[in-house]
């Protein structure tokens, strides 16, 4: 499939999605997370660049700001457990190149999760672009300095929760619990701080085949089963309380097989958020204005991506259809090539044939080889060439047929009686 990889994406999109939802095999993660990121494509027209970044000395304000988080990352983890090792090293070189491929954005906390998932699948270059597409295709807007990307979103996720959840709406309407409060975390980390490891893997191998809709899938079935029953919200009866059952979610919801099978199932589309989108949009310029950053427009997943960012196709080359070995006579033609002093020979011959005068100005050098072979033949024999019955053997004549007379030659007198 990855060999293939743009003809199943143009051809057989729905079965790269359906793998992916049941979860892509480990040992090819790190790469078919490239291929629906656009990763790849990115690495493969930016020869050299994340090196080049890598080599560059960056800002010192972000560089502060990002060895102070080294160490916060997947602790736990054997790649980031040790201080200055190659884990927290990579992810370092990282998020400092982002900084100077994007200066104007900078550094963002949440970023560094992000890499780290990355980094744990994949070397340091790939995971380089697969950051760059997903804050740039994915997120656009997420890391921004103002953060008006995640609070559009965050009103997105409030207004499909009262179709989803109509319980869970109301109540943290009731409330007046902003969606910020509890929703930034999940979608700025795409989950990598709140679910269990496995559900993470999942959950981002549909992302990066789907999109954000996932995203807000896996938000809105967290939402639905923490506070979508009455009989769940008996212990939440104030903000504190509702805020901290969101952030102590019970395991059983966020289990890989129940939470999969629950944001497949959910019926929220991209058409849906775009919709939303715009409605937010316009409720936003009316009271706050225009948007500060101005970020280019999200993709919804790999098929997206890759119709924007076609990959570089290589030159057709002509080539023939059918490959014949060196000595092999062409199609049509019978027996092997004559060899070069054949032909040779038999031009000779009919030259000094055409010399002799026993050939006329228009004969070719077949012509000649036929004349030729007829001076060399023994008397009373025929000349080479096709015979009625299709044998042409020297001195060979068939018996005459009873009742059968040859016509007379031209200028013979017909001789009666005979």
């Amino acid at each position: 499939m990855l060999n293939n990889w743009d003809k199943w994406m143009a051809k057989k999109h729905k079965k790269i999605r359906l793998r992916c939802q049941k979860g892509i095999p480990p040992s090819l993660r790190g790469r078919a997370w490239q291929y629906l990121s656009g990763g790849k494509v990115k690495l493969q027209q930016n020869p050299g660049k994340f090196d080049e970044l890598d080599m560059s000395s960056g800002d010192p304000k972000w560089l502060d700001v990002i060895e102070r988080d080294l160490h916060r990352q997947f602790p736990f983890h054997e790649m980031f457990v040790s201080r200055g090792g190659h884990g927290q090293q990579d992810l370092f070189r990282v998020l400092k190149a982002y900084t100077l491929y994007r200066p104007e954005e900078g550094y963002c906390q949440a970023q560094a999760p992000i890499a780290a998932v990355l980094l744990m699948h994949m070397p340091a270059e790939q995971a380089f672009w697969c950051l760059v597409q997903i804050c740039e295709k994915y997120l656009p807007g997420y890391y921004s300095e103002k953060l008006e990307a995640i609070q559009l979103d965050g009103e997105i996720l409030f207004s499909l929760l009262q179709k989803v959840s109509p319980v869970a709406h109301k109540h943290l309407s009731r409330q007046k619990i902003d969606p910020l409060l509890y929703m930034t975390e999940w979608f700025m980390c795409a989950f990598a701080r709140t679910l269990p490891w496995s559900s993470v893997l999942r959950v981002w191998d549909m992302f990066f085949c789907e999109g954000v809709k996932i995203i807000f899938r896996v938000g809105l079935v967290l939402l639905k089963h923490a506070l979508g029953s009455p009989e769940k919200l008996k212990a939440c009866q104030g903000q504190y309380e509702t805020i901290e059952q969101l952030r102590s979610l019970s395991p059983k919801i966020m289990q890989e097989a129940f939470l999969v099978q629950e944001v497949v199932e959910l019926p929220v589309t991209e058409r849906q958020i775009e919709r939303e989108h715009l409605i937010q949009l316009r409720h936003w310029q009316e009271t706050r204005g225009e948007l500060q950053c101005c970020s280019p427009p999200r993709l919804h997943g790999a098929k997206a991506i890759m119709e924007a960012e076609p990959g570089p196709r290589p030159m057709l080359q002509p080539s023939p259809s059918i490959r014949l070995p060196p000595d092999a006579p062409l199609p049509g033609s019978k027996g092997k090539p004559k060899p070069p002093k054949q032909i040779q020979k038999e031009k000779e011959q009919w030259k000094q044939a055409k010399a002799s005068g026993q050939l006329d100005k228009t004969s070719t050098p077949s012509q000649a080889k036929v004349a030729a072979a007829a001076e060399c033949a023994p008397e009373g024999s025929s000349p080479p060439g096709p015979s009625p019955t299709g044998l042409s053997s020297p001195g060979f004549s068939l018996p005459p047929l009873p009742g059968f007379s040859p016509p007379p030659l031209p200028g013979e007198p017909d001789i009666p009686g005979e």
